[in-house]
């Protein structure tokens, strides 16, 4: 058995899934499978709304100002869509934890793992290790997953930009 902790992969699809919101429900389906998730989910309709609403709400998270905040933010996320922790073994990929129920919808189950991996990602590398991203006017959300936690920018292209602002701002 694995441990699936659901950290790391689940901020970053997170991340992702804010920062270029897919068009449709098939998009939302294929990005988690970039990141890693192999389980199929029941067709609804409203999954693309849906899944909208459950980022929106990470956003809050990403949003609020204090580390307090913060965890209020994720506990009401996770209480609202976590499940007892179970063993699976969907897919063979050798048995590991879930924290949601097994044939849930997609928004439901990204919900319970975003949620989850957030709270692992933070509390295992430090609450300020998501925020924005530091080159106005870009608003791209960061998951720091640095050894040294010191991601300010949601890209080199970014990060080069304001070093070139700054480096203008020293000159005059």
């Amino acid at each position: 058995m694995h441990l699936n902790p659901y950290g790391e992969y689940a901020v970053l699809m997170a991340a992702s899934l804010a920062n270029d919101w897919p068009t449709d429900r098939a998009g939302i389906e294929q990005r988690t499978r970039d990141f890693g998730m192999t389980m199929t989910f029941p067709v609804d309709p409203r999954d693309h709304a849906r899944t909208r609403e459950v980022l929106d709400d990470w956003l809050r998270i990403v949003d609020a100002p204090t580390a307090s905040e913060r965890a209020a933010l994720l506990n009401a996320q996770m209480a609202a869509a976590a499940a007892y922790p179970r063993l699976t073994d969907h897919d063979s990929q050798g048995w590991h934890l879930h924290y949601r129920d097994e044939d849930d919808t997609l928004p439901h189950v990204l919900r319970a793992v975003i949620a989850v991996g957030t709270s692992l990602h933070l509390v295992t590398r430090g609450m300020g290790r998501l925020g924005r991203c530091a080159a106005a006017p870009c608003t791209n959300v960061v998951a720091d997953v640095t050894r040294n936690g010191r991601q300010r920018y949601c890209s080199v292209r970014c990060a080069n930009r304001d070093a070139v602002r700054r480096h203008r701002a020293r000159r005059s």
